[in-house]
């Protein structure tokens, strides 16, 4: 069901509004609700696409001629509204509180027993849901009326993404009850089948892939413009509620009444359970369904049913006491290896892949795993021709865990590493570097690829569109040869290419010509140089400044910088010394490419931030490496990891453990307003 923008709006004169008018503005409403729910959260479609178009256009249509027909809750707004400027804060009536995990029966034995325990005598009914893996929303609706759609942010403060909520087309944006508040708790996630057909346009327009359904959510919700999270099309499932006034709900099963009557997307499937043995029996029922969802889910979460014992059980700090995640182990399956291929990455290092039989893993086809390094790989002597056991670890990554020996067919040998690079021509050295074998040839074909996508990546020179397909024709048809190539290539030859149109070829050209002015600090980072990352890259650029001051700074010089030391140093030192660097360098420069830092010096005692150790979790309104840049121009630090040293958090949405640690340590933790308001004052 693809739509095109909403109607134009007519802004000259007020229109006086016929009565069929206004009658058949609300019959189209009300049939395209029905066929959102039919299509959206049944998935039983009554009528085809092309009738669904003909009933939109046709209240498109009436919109046009009638503009005050168009109120918040019309069909049409599903579109998206205007670009926002920023996200406000909301703070939730009642907090969004996380659950406690387990992966253990016994741990969910203990659970039922402490609740038994408090609530002795007490016959219990316990309800069990997916754990959807998305990101968790509030949504209140006031007089039946979306009025606001939030984050859960801290679980007391949250972003205000409404806009965002209104182009879920699975979320009625008017609900048939006169209760005064109703507001609901969920979980916004991407269909798999959404997932793979984003992933899908943007590896033809040459864009970076998305890694999981999950992040691709999160950054969706928190895109400022709703007409683009429009084009995502999110869905929702809700699974508890917030604040309540106007009507009497007293249990989890009332609830999910509540959703049915009102149309709104519940939980696929829900297991009413009187004991600790009926929960596990469903818990083990969900794990088998689960593959056949359309959303990723990697747990089931348990819940006491009636209300008023889930008010007498109570909460700790973090959780309430009356719920909690069962978290399945990582799903494994067994499939018949067929070959070891070998991958080349930009520095050389070349990593065995297992090529398989095609099985089913946690919802998605496998067909290739990786095997880690050579001695991981001759330590489980896994072989061509083996059964292997494969499991998807995080249910993102495949990776084969072992072979199954008394499957093994006769006449395996086992597998020995290459004696010289597989990709270059002729085949490059290779040297050993601890479990590591990597190739020595710095023209070898598979690393230019490699280091042409490092370099184009968000993080170093962010040339958008950049993307490996491309990156693949352009290296196998010779246009680029080296990293200076790429400032030197025009729309015409790019829009020769496979799946390059004229218009992808000067957005190109474009964002090529943007990124000679990144500045020292991402060129480093983007050169690829052995052990510089991107912190080192910038600390770096901070001190030396220019590239030519730092091609004469000595290994003791650039050991002076914080957190480089005599690897690093010396690794920095054998790159500037290579003649072919120095050739690419010069290159680079007559390419106009920057090679000067743009990072201001940090500014000491101006800032409140001087002196702070910072650490950054969760999902913010902007990439994180804007804020880490901020906090080190104003001469604060960015840590990765929280401890006494921390001077606070800055949380966004869906912050993880590095919240609870600062909790537990007492550390104080700060939203995105507050942090704000925290430089402003510095």
């Amino acid at each position: 069901m693809d739509l095109a923008d909403g109607p134009q709006r007519a802004t000259l004169t007020t229109v006086k509004i016929p009565d069929e008018a206004r009658q058949r503005h609300a019959e189209l409403a009300k049939e395209i609700q029905r066929h959102d729910r039919l299509y959206y959260q049944e998935a039983s479609p009554e009528i085809s696409d092309q009738d669904y178009d003909r009933l939109y256009r046709e209240l498109v249509d009436l919109e046009a001629r009638f503009p005050d027909l168009s109120g918040p809750d019309s069909p049409t707004r599903r579109v998206g509204g205007a670009p926002l400027l920023e996200f406000t804060s909301v703070r939730h009536a009642v907090p969004m509180m996380s659950l406690d995990n387990t992966y253990s029966e016994t741990d969910l034995r203990e659970f039922f027993r402490r609740i038994t325990e408090r609530l002795p005598g007490e016959q219990m009914t316990y309800v069990i849901e997916p754990k959807v893996d998305g990101v968790a929303i509030s949504l209140r609706y006031e007089r039946g009326h979306l009025v606001t759609a939030a984050t859960r942010g801290d679980g007391v403060t949250g972003d205000d993404v409404t806009a965002n909520a209104r182009t879920i087309r699975s979320l009625p944006l008017r609900i048939g009850t006169s209760a005064e508040v109703l507001e609901f708790r969920g979980e916004v996630y991407m269909s798999r089948a959404e997932f793979d057909r984003i992933n899908a346009q943007r590896e033809a327009d040459g864009l970076p892939l998305f890694a999981n359904p999950r992040n691709s959510t999160a950054g969706s919700l928190k895109l400022l413009d709703p007409r683009e999270v429009a084009k995502r099309r999110l869905s929702v499932v809700l699974y508890g509620h917030g604040e309540v006034r106007g009507t009497n709900i007293g249990s989890h099963t009332e609830l999910l009444a509540v959703f049915c009557e009102l149309g709104l997307p519940g939980p696929r499937q829900v297991w009413q359970c009187h004991s600790p043995d009926e929960a596990l029996a469903a818990i083990a029922k969900l794990d088998h369904d689960r593959h056949g969802f359309p959303f990723d889910t990697d747990g089931a979460v348990i819940k006491v049913d009636r209300f008023d014992q889930r008010q007498r059980l109570g909460s700790t700090a973090k959780a309430p006491r009356w719920a909690i995640a069962y978290k399945y182990s990582a799903e494994q399956a067994e499939t018949i290896l067929r070959a070891i291929t070998l991958q080349v990455g930009r520095t050389g290092v070349l990593t065995p892949v297992a090529e398989l039989a095609p099985v089913k893993l946690a919802g998605t086809t496998v067909t290739r795993a990786t095997l880690h390094n050579f001695s991981e790989l001759a330590r489980k002597d896994i072989r061509v021709g083996d059964t292997v056991i494969v499991e998807k670890a995080g249910e993102i990554i495949p990776a084969v865990i072992a072979p199954v020996p008394e499957k093994r067919p006769p006449n395996t040998t086992p597998y020995h590493p290459p004696d010289r690079c597989p990709i270059c021509p002729g085949g490059g050295d290779l040297v050993r570097e601890d479990v590591f074998l990597r190739c020595t040839n710095s023209g070898c074909p598979a690393q230019l690829k490699r280091r042409i996508l490092h370099f184009a990546g968000r993080n170093a020179m962010d040339i958008e569109g950049l993307g490996e397909a491309l990156v693949e024709q352009l290296a196998d048809q010779g246009l680029v040869r080296g990293l200076p190539d790429i400032f030197a290539l025009d729309a015409s030859r790019l829009a020769a290419l496979e799946r390059m149109g004229e218009k992808s070829a000067r957005n190109l050209v474009a964002a090529i010509a943007a990124s000679r002015d990144r500045g020292l600090e991402r060129l480093l980072f983007g050169l690829g140089i052995l052990h510089v990352g991107e912190t080192a890259a910038r600390d770096i650029a901070r001190r030396f400044r220019t590239i030519d001051t730092l091609q004469s700074a000595t290994a003791d010089e650039l050991q002076s910088v914080e957190g480089i030391g005599e690897i690093v140093a010396q690794s920095i030192r054998t790159w500037f010394n290579d003649s072919a660097s120095q050739a690419m360098l010069r290159d680079l420069a007559r390419a106009g490419v920057s090679m000067e830092a743009t990072a201001p010096r940090p500014q000491e005692g101006a800032s409140s931030l001087a002196g702070m150790t910072i650490v950054i979790t969760g999902t913010l309104s902007k990439p994180r490496d804007e804020f880490e840049e901020r906090i080190r121009a104003l001469g604060g630090k960015v840590a990765s990891s929280v401890s006494k040293k921390t001077a606070f958090v800055l949380a966004g949405d869906e912050a993880g453990s590095k919240l609870e640690k600062a909790r537990q340590l007492g550390i104080p933790v700060h939203s995105e307003k507050a942090f704000e308001e925290l430089v402003a004052g510095g």
